[in-house]
């Protein structure tokens, strides 16, 4: 048997290993019991797959959970949590038996799937929805990558392992991440196919039939078929260590396993995934096992003390570790700001700044200029695209494309893989380390929503440039021309979502997104926008407030406000000049962002938005939801056409004249 000879070892002991895996099992049918909720026999299965992880292969320290140099583990087919839960507590990373006691519970640590920020320590993505963790752990792997690269073996050396099911398979997304990973020839990434043959609806066969080996293969994996090993400790060490020293590209290992083992009546069934064992089958399968079949939670002293020799043996894997970067003479302050994710003290002084002379330009032109601006300054930056790089403003100045003869280089050629993009920006981000930055068509962001949800509820500190972002972009016409995005991903809780008017907003925008420790989206125009003459002196203190006074007439209050956002504001700026003409006092708002609007004290909100003041929304996108800002809405409900930009955009009314007529609109008894 290969064993890790740079790890300190647990002492082997095979009996008492062997019954903390039966252990593991009970945990796994007791929890789903008490909550008569969740999923049992895929934890089942794999309790001896977790033991050897967690106690031979993975280098972890439960006592310091974020240390840098650890190997990330994912657990992509989330919903068998109950295993990630149960070898938390078994090896000490700060959840009790109470909490698993209270799995699914509200307010409890344990929730149905794994929720990074949620439990104490130790999920490091969050997972679930099938397929997302399959990504994250290719993001994972091109963070390590990248980090050993740019900062040496030395501080930065270390693998990710995942776990994924048929589901995660059969999932789109991971089609897309897998095959840029092979693409890539990630080494250290090592996951584990659990090949259980079960879904909710039956055996797998009822609608997949792939030859897994062979798609693997074919996208320049290492593939190992074990098959028939779940319970063999030493075959599964052994097929762990052998992907483990894969450097050149990514391994899976296909392991057959039967899920609800040893169920007398359950194993192998669809009903061991999803249903709660009934008192009865609880007992049998105790019995089988070697368990007190009457009682629940049981763990022994002897088990428990076991696993906990996790955390020594983790404590002189960091104090390693620790001593190499003590050595270390590297950038220290480049890796503490890598780290945070964020700028070196004082980047934001490489912002640039626009004056009206330097206009026309469109803001995913502006963001680009941000990031060729910026970059130096911000150690761990990493923009990429699927398939759009020039288009989106992600080709950053003098960054050498990623790519096994560039392991170091600083942007990302996704390919037209949206949904996969998402994902691997999550995981990224969620390794630590680097900021990434994708770029796609606004209306491509439906592709990636499932992954841009996820790092909503994550709180993943990612950043999307969605360009093209209204009808305005023209000739491409309705299928490339957004409309109910801009509503869809306000929805989103979580994302912050700024339409920058101009490039100083884009400018600032930016700011606030690498600063930023969630997600932000900047929705960014294709056509050329002047550069505003109000925004190179209010756009730094107006947009962090997501809403701001552009433009006030002499009288006080006005007449009416305008409310514009993104290139609709120069609508807005143009409709208040023919309003003047008539004696008509506007006042223009720039409203670039809800979310940042809606966190502001109500006086502020009264002083921008003055009440009894009519007001009308100006913006090329859904009017759903400007109800709760504006009295009457110049939208579009519609979807666009095929025409040069301006042309589309007179056609629908976004016009300074149009503007100016629904504005006498809200003023007329």
């Amino acid at each position: 048997m290969t064993t890790d000879a740079s790890a300190p070892e647990l002492p082997r002991d095979a009996a008492l290993e062997q019954l903390g895996i039966e252990v593991i099992r009970g945990l796994a049918i007791d929890g789903p019991r008490a909550a008569q909720s969740g999923h049992p026999g895929t934890a089942m299965a794999l309790a001896p797959l977790a033991h050897v992880l967690f106690t031979r292969i993975m280098h972890h320290d439960p006592s310091d959970p974020s240390w840098p140099d650890r190997d990330r583990f994912v657990l992509s087919n989330g919903h068998a949590s109950i295993l990630l839960y149960t070898m938390l507590y078994l090896t000490g990373y700060g959840l009790e038996l109470d909490d698993l006691k209270a799995f699914r519970q509200f307010g409890s640590r344990t929730p149905g799937h794994p929720e990074v920020h949620h439990t104490s320590a130790g999920v490091e993505v969050t997972t679930g929805p099938l397929g997302q963790g399959f990504a994250n752990g290719v993001g994972m792997g091109v963070a390590e990558r990248w980090l050993r690269t740019h900062f040496s073996p030395e501080v930065c050396d270390h693998h990710t392992y995942v776990i994924a099911g048929d589901g995660c398979l059969e999932e789109g997304i991971s089609h897309e991440a897998a095959s840029l990973a092979g693409h890539l020839q990630l080494g250290r990434l090592v996951y584990v196919y659990d090949d259980n043959h079960i879904t909710i609806d039956g055996p797998t066969e009822l609608s997949y039939n792939d030859d897994v080996a062979g798609r693997f293969e074919a996208y320049g994996w290492n593939v190992d078929s074990v098959g028939e090993v779940a319970n063999d400790t030493a075959a599964l060490e052994d097929a762990l260590v052998r992907a483990r020293a894969e450097e050149d590209r990514p391994s899976l290992i296909i392991l057959r396993s039967h899920i609800g083992y040893p169920s007398p009546d359950l194993t192998d069934s669809a009903k061991a995934h999803g249903d709660p064992f009934s008192d009865d089958e609880a007992r049998a399968t105790k019995e089988i096992l070697g368990l007190p079949p009457g009682e629940t939670f049981w763990v022994p002293d002897a088990v428990l003390d076991f696993y906990r020799r996790c955390i020594p043996r983790g404590q002189t894997l960091r104090a390693e570790w620790e001593a190499r970067m003590a050595a270390w003479d590297g950038d220290r302050s480049a890796w503490d700001a890598a780290q945070r994710g964020h700028g070196l003290p004082g980047w934001e002084s490489t912002l640039p700044t626009f004056r009206p002379a330097d206009g026309p330009i469109a803001t995913r032109q502006a963001i680009k200029a941000c990031l060729d601006a910026t970059g130096a300054s911000i150690p761990g930056l990493i923009p990429g695209s699927a398939d759009l790089t020039g288009n989106t403003g992600m080709a950053m100045e003098g960054a050498l494309a990623q790519s096994v003869t560039e392991p170091g280089g600083s942007l990302i050629h996704y390919g037209i893989r949206e949904h996969g993009m998402g994902g691997i920006m999550n995981g990224i981000a969620g390794h630590g380390g680097m900021l990434p930055v994708g770029g796609t068509f606004f209306v491509f962001s439906d592709y990636m929503r499932g992954a841009v949800r996820v790092a909503s509820l994550s709180q993943a500190h990612v950043v999307y440039s969605w360009t093209h972002d209204s009808i305005g972009l023209g000739q491409d016409g309705p299928t490339h021309q957004p409309v109910e995005q801009l509503a869809a991903v306000r929805a989103m809780p979580g994302l912050r979502v700024i339409r920058p008017a101009d490039a100083n907003e884009t400018a600032q925008a930016w700011r606030l997104a690498v600063d930023h420790d969630g997600p932000t989206a900047l929705i960014l125009s294709r056509q050329k926008l002047p550069v505003l003459d109000e925004t190179l002196e209010l756009a730094a203190e107006g947009l962090p407030r997501g809403g701001y006074v552009l433009r006030d007439p002499a009288s006080d209050p006005p007449a009416v406000v305008l409310i514009g956002t993104g290139s609709e504001v120069q609508l807005c700026l143009a409709a208040a000049d023919l309003l003047a003409a008539d004696q008509i006092h506007a006042r223009v708002v720039s409203f670039p962002s809800w979310e940042l609007f809606s966190d502001q004290e109500s006086s502020y909100v009264d002083l921008v938005l003055p009440p009894g003041v009519p007001r009308l929304s100006v913006e090329a996108a859904s009017s759903f939801g400007w109800d709760r800002y504006a009295d009457a809405f110049v939208s579009i409900d519609h979807f666009g056409a095929s025409a040069p930009g301006e042309r589309v955009m007179e056609e629908f009314g976004f016009t300074a004249a149009h503007v100016a007529e629904r504005a006498r609109g809200l003023l007329t008894p």
